[in-house]
This record gives structure tokens, sequence and C-alpha cells, in this order.
């Protein structure tokens, strides 16, 4: 190891993931001098490894689903099989495709990137421990870390108990795969390997899979994973993991099953725990949360964190927004982070996504509301998909009429939230929206009509009584 010569920065990021390398982008837009420093590769967790590889996979998953049910649309296939080799390269080649496109931005935005690992040696200077120790001086340091998978308590991670990083790594199919937590990733991935012809069951120690979403969509999601055949288990208890050369035995509510690889979806652990947070009197709660301002600023006013390590929402397009809020204060603006409109998504089949409030979280906020639903199958585009199962509702407020919050279960979720997004973080009423011309026929006419109904004058649907 040897100490290069300091180098000075207006603003210097550690980690490159979906919050750090965009703010690093803004800072640099901004006329301040940019560092970004990554151990690894750029962009994360997300696009190495979680999601952009499992929605390439989660895409090869649909065409089989669509194979499956090709003689609704008078098509008749003899046979297929399931290339995973072929479908696990597609997705390297996806992700590769995506992060050399991603570092051709942090090149053309001016950046220095500084491979290595980064740590605070003060508040104002940061030791990079790569091929080099180099330390670097910062007018202002913004922490972007991320987290990582958390193993089940006392069974670390292997080649057959694996993370959700591990089980992208796998290169052939099991046959049974157990999967420990019932929450957004085991679901996504339960569903995933489902459609590929693996044999599923979800081990959940709560009552219900999805609890930190609403009931509907939870008793929605568990109703699906039934009808297709993914075994669930609530209220289960594990006692024992044992791993041999070729499967793993759980122990759970005292009966062993037998797997041939697990998936532990327990949720995350935060990276803050070897950055060099005492250093720079940076604080941190038991959990390894940074806690921090609406305008991302921590304790210490030159520091900010964003992404996971807040502890706010593990999400990669909140994380992305939390580096512009970050950057911006930085280069002189005051900006704040806003919460009230933070769509979700669970990739599952069917597709789910949520904003704003639930029914029951305005009820508990005392406000006057009401839920609506309106189905797919009386959308005609949905019709034609052959996607007419699940519903888009809204929840808006019985005297102003503002949106409030909506979710969506059924085709392409994922693409319809950003309208009700925009509605929400705009503070939109439901005439904005039925007096917005929707195309037809679109699956995005679910919204217009659900606005219709809300206000009981609906188009395609009987009034109320």
């Amino acid at each position: 190891m040897s100490e290069n010569m300091t180098q000075e920065f207006d603003c210097v990021v550690i980690g490159a993931g979906p919050g750090g390398y965009v703010a690093a982008i803004t800072a640099a837009q901004s006329k301040l001098r940019t560092a970004l420093i990554e151990e690894d590769q750029a962009g994360g967790t997300c696009l190495n490894r979680g999601c952009i590889p499992s929605k390439a996979l989660i895409a090869g998953a649909n065409v089989v689903s669509h194979i499956k049910h090709a003689e609704q649309f008078g098509i008749h296939v003899d046979g297929y099989t399931i290339d995973y080799p072929a479908m696990a390269k597609r997705k390297n080649t996806v992700v590769q495709g995506i992060r050399q496109g991603l570092e051709g931005l942090i090149r053309s935005n001016k950046i220095t990137v500084l491979k290595g690992t980064g740590s605070l040696v003060s508040s104002t200077e940061v030791k990079v421990i790569g091929q080099d120790t180099t330390i670097i001086k910062a007018n202002h340091i913004i922490l972007a870390t991320g987290s990582e998978p958390r193993p089940f308590p006392g069974v670390p991670f292997s080649s057959r108990i694996l993370s959700s990083t591990g089980i992208l790594e796998l290169e052939v199919l099991p046959k049974k795969l157990a999967i420990i937590g019932g929450g957004v990733i085991g679901c996504e991935f339960a569903s995933l390997f489902h459609t590929l012809g693996v044999e599923i069951t979800v081990i959940e120690a709560l009552d219900h899979i999805l609890a930190v979403n609403n009931k509907e969509v939870s008793q929605t999601v568990t109703n699906k994973f039934t009808k297709q055949g993914i075994r669930i288990l609530t209220k289960a208890s594990i006692s024992a993991i044992e791993e041999s050369q070729n499967q793993v035995r759980i122990t759970v509510n005292d009966q062993v099953e037998e797997f041939d690889y697990v998936l532990v979806a327990i949720g995350r652990q935060f990276n803050t725990a070897s950055i060099g947070l005492d250093n720079a009197g940076v604080i941190r709660d038991d959990r390894g949360v940074i806690p921090v301002d609406e305008t991302m600023r921590t304790n210490v006013p030159n520091i900010y964190a964003i992404g996971d390590i807040t502890g706010k929402w593990l999400l990669a397009h909140v994380a992305s927004h939390q580096g512009v809020i970050a950057a911006k204060n930085i280069s002189g603006h005051h900006e704040v982070m806003d919460y009230s409109a933070i769509p979700s998504v669970i990739f599952t089949h069917p597709e789910i996504a949520m904003v704003g409030l639930s029914l029951q979280e305005a009820e508990q906020q005392n406000l006057p509301a009401k839920l609506t639903k309106f189905p797919f199958k009386a959308i005609g585009k949905a019709v034609a998909l052959g996607a007419s199962d699940g519903f888009a509702a809204i929840v808006s407020h019985e005297i102003t009429q503002q949106i409030l919050g909506a979710y969506v279960i059924g085709p392409h979720a994922s693409s319809l939230i950003g309208e009700m997004t925009l509605a929400i973080r705009n503070e939109l009423t439901l005439p904005c929206i039925y007096e917005t011309v929707h195309a037809h026929p679109t699956l995005s006419e679910v919204w217009a009509e659900g606005a219709l109904l809300a206000t009981n004058h609906p188009l395609h649907f009987p009034p109320k009584s």
C-alpha cells in the first residue's frame, strides 16, 4: 500500500448504486468537482444483483406463460423446452449492456471514478483502499453504501442456502426450492421459478405473506399462488436448516422437509458498520440506519446519506431521488424529499403496484376516504390480451375528491401505476383523471373508468344503486 497525492473535490460519493451514481451525475452537472467511489461495479445491487437481472429472468418466464396459454389465441405449440443456461446467459448480457451504458454516462459527466472501498477519516476526508490507499479531501460527502441480504440466524449462505444474489447465479433449475420469507423478494422469486416448472414452498413466520402491504393485496397474492400450485406455509417455525452435498433439510413446524436449494429472503442489513462513521461523528442507530433530515443531511452538516442506509424505503427509485435531492442541496439549492407518492411494484404474476395511502391508512389519519375498484374485465384491451383478471383501485377523499392512493393488480401494473403517482404527487382530483382523454383501447383507461365509477358516473360499468 502506498499513500498517493491528496486530491480535493467539492463532492465525494461513496457507493455507485442507483442512489450514488445519480447523486454523482447531478452534482457534476451542477459544476461540482465530483468523485465516485465504488468497490465493485457501477449500478450496485439493483443493476448487478437485483432489479435488472431478476426482471430479465422474469421476462423469460413471461414468454413461458404466454406459450402455456397460446391455445387461447388459436396458436398450437407442440412442445417447448426451457434452456435455463441460455436464460441465465441472456440475463448476464442484459446486465452487462446496461452497465456499459452507465459507465459511459459517468465518464461523459467527467466524474472521477475511484475503484476501491471508501471510508471516512474525518468529516472532510475519505480513505479509498484499492490497489493503493488514497486519502481524498471533500467539501461534501454523500454516503450511498446500500444494504446486503440478511442470512438466516446461525446459518451462513452457501452453495445451496442462497441469498437473492446467489439464486441469480444458479446455472441450472432446481426441482424443489424452499423460499424462507414471504415478502416482496420471496414472492417474486416464487412466481418466477414456479412459472419455470420448479416446485415451490414459501415459508413465512407471520400469519400471511406480503405483511408490509395492504391486506387485500396479500390475500389476492395468496389466492393466486395457491391456485397456481405454489405451497405457502404461514405461522411457520424453523428449528433447523441442514445442508448436505445434494440437498437441504429444513425442520419446519417439527416436520423435516427436503429441498434442492433454499432461498433466504428475510430482509436486508445496512452497510454502515465499516465506513468510518465514528471518525466523522456521524450517528447511526442500533439497526445500522443513518438518520437524515428531509434534505438528506446527517447530523454532520456537510455529510449526506441516501438509499437503503437511511432506512426509509428500500427501493432503487427512492435512492435515486434522494441522490438528486442531496446533490442539489450541496450545490446551493433547497430541496426536500417527499415520500407521499412513492410507487412500489411486486413483479409476480399478475403484477401488483401501489402508491399513496391505503383505505386503512387514510382512515387512520381521520380522512373521509372511499375505495373504488374497477375490474379489468370491463376494459376492452385487457380482454383482448386475455388478461382480464384483476382490478385497479383508487382511494379518494369523499369531499374534495382528491386522489389519496391507488393500487392495481393485473396486466402491466408496473407501468400503469405511474399515472396515479403523478396524480398523488400533484394533489389531483378524480375529475382531473376522467376529464383527461385516455387512448382507446388501452389498459390505462382503467383509471379513467375507475375515477368515473368513484363519482357514480361509470360509462362501462353498471352505476351503483
